[in-house]
């Protein structure tokens, strides 16, 4: 009897996902527990594994469209096998899916109904999300998407219209549709933008959007940082632990957090929301992918050597796509090492709703002058580091902001 393939509970909260990619295709074979298709939750896209071994007889929800927890998204089954009758409140296709499936040939009357649709509009997490940090009302909107659901997109275009006809058009100018107007020359070639870039470039314009940017950059000798990595690495090791210096940038940051808890804070309309637990997010580069930032709960609570193995578990599992959605939500900051290829500073964009994101740079050894004790001072190479903190302005000023990446320098550079 061929078995069910249902969309799972991925994690608190989580009703909905959007199909991705099918890593099958019907007619396939596929053994139990291999990755059978990619989902999209609002930050996070997800291998699933198939639930037994055997043939895909059908996939019954295409890639690209919305999927509600419980509903059936292929069948497994030994070749030959047909897909029985669903049982009766069983969604076995998506209403997009359905009502695409029971068109009629081009010149042939339509013998059956179109399927009923939902009971009510698809609206995915991050769609939701979006209308209630803007306070959007969603009827509203006009959604441009597949059936005429409302996209994120959707949601971004209406808040800046909003804004526009508040302020004035030559306050707020209208942005140009670029792409729109782009004309491709011969030999040009369109690479179709994924799943993933597409949230990270909402994000992105979003953020700009809600917080203004302010950039200050410190440097670090990390001497002491390096001593002590060299001297414990071999024993991390032994306990499975790849020691980075990630690890440390976290533990510094974690430190500076508990001595400015103003940095640790949203911004709301009624005052400053100071969050009890600290929670890092760790921007984690998928390559041509884009990248992903999972989340080390309660940093304040772990060693150093919790921070590291926290770091390589979440990392690995990140690139495998073995990540659940509650492992990429809560971060209240987020660190992102964008020295690793080869950057000294930059200017990183804040992950909403939080006060600051802090960039390390590449670690380069430079001369530096040093005083010793008698207050004499020469030149010395040391091994350093840009420290780039991008904060919210309307919760940190100059000197608070300053305060805080001091405390993370202080922390790497007195490391014991």
């Amino acid at each position: 009897m061929p078995t069910k393939f249902l969309v799972p509970r991925l994690g608190e909260g989580v009703d909905e996902v959007t199909i991705v990619r099918w890593l099958k295709r019907e007619g396939e074979p596929v053994k139990e527990l291999e990755p059978l298709v990619e989902v999209e939750t609002d930050k996070v896209v997800t291998e699933i594994p198939s639930p037994a071994s055997g043939v895909v007889l059908q996939i019954a929800i295409p890639e690209n469209t919305p999927a509600r927890v419980g509903e059936v998204m292929a069948w497994i089954g030994e070749a030959g096998e047909t897909v029985g009758a669903p049982v009766e409140g069983e969604a076995m296709v998506s209403a997009v899916s359905a009502a695409v499936a029971a068109r009629p040939e081009p010149g042939k009357p339509e013998t059956s109904p179109a399927p009923e649709p939902r009971e009510a509009p698809f609206l995915s997490p991050i769609v939701r999300k979006l209308a209630a940090e803007h306070g959007v009302d969603l009827s509203q909107v006009r959604g441009t998407g597949l059936g005429g659901r409302i996209t994120k997109q959707d949601v971004l275009e209406f808040v800046e219209s909003r804004e526009q006809s508040i302020v004035g058009k030559q306050a707020v100018p209208q942005l140009p549709e670029a792409a729109a107007a782009v004309v491709p020359a011969p030999g040009d070639q369109l690479i179709r933008h994924s799943t993933v870039r597409k949230q990270i470039a909402e994000r992105m314009v979003a953020s700009k959007r809600i917080s203004p940017h302010v950039l200050t950059v410190m440097d670090a000798d990390l001497s002491r940082v390096v001593a002590h990595r060299a001297a414990n690495k071999a024993a991390f090791e032994r306990e499975g632990v790849n020691l980075t210096f990630t690890a440390y940038f976290i533990a510094a940051i974690t430190a500076a957090l508990k001595a400015n808890p103003l940095v640790n804070s949203t911004w709301t309309d009624e005052g400053l929301l100071l969050h009890r637990d600290i929670n890092i997010g760790m921007a984690t580069s998928l390559g041509e992918e884009g990248l992903i930032v999972p989340v080390i709960k309660n940093a304040d609570h772990l060693s150093l050597l919790g921070i590291a193995r926290a770091v390589n578990d979440l990392a690995a599992r990140a690139r495998s796509k073995k990540l659940t959605p509650d492992e990429v939500k809560g971060a209240t900051f987020t660190l992102t090492n964008h020295g690793t290829a080869g950057s000294l500073f930059a200017m990183p964009i804040i992950s909403q709703p939080q006060c600051g994101i802090l960039g390390t740079g590449t670690i380069q050894k430079r001369p530096v002058v040093v005083t010793d004790a008698e207050g004499n001072d020469s030149i010395a190479i040391r091994p350093m580091v840009y420290l780039s903190f991008v904060f919210d302005h309307r919760i940190l000023d100059g000197a608070s902001a300053d305060a805080f990446l001091a405390k993370v320098k202080e922390r790497l550079e007195m490391w014991q």
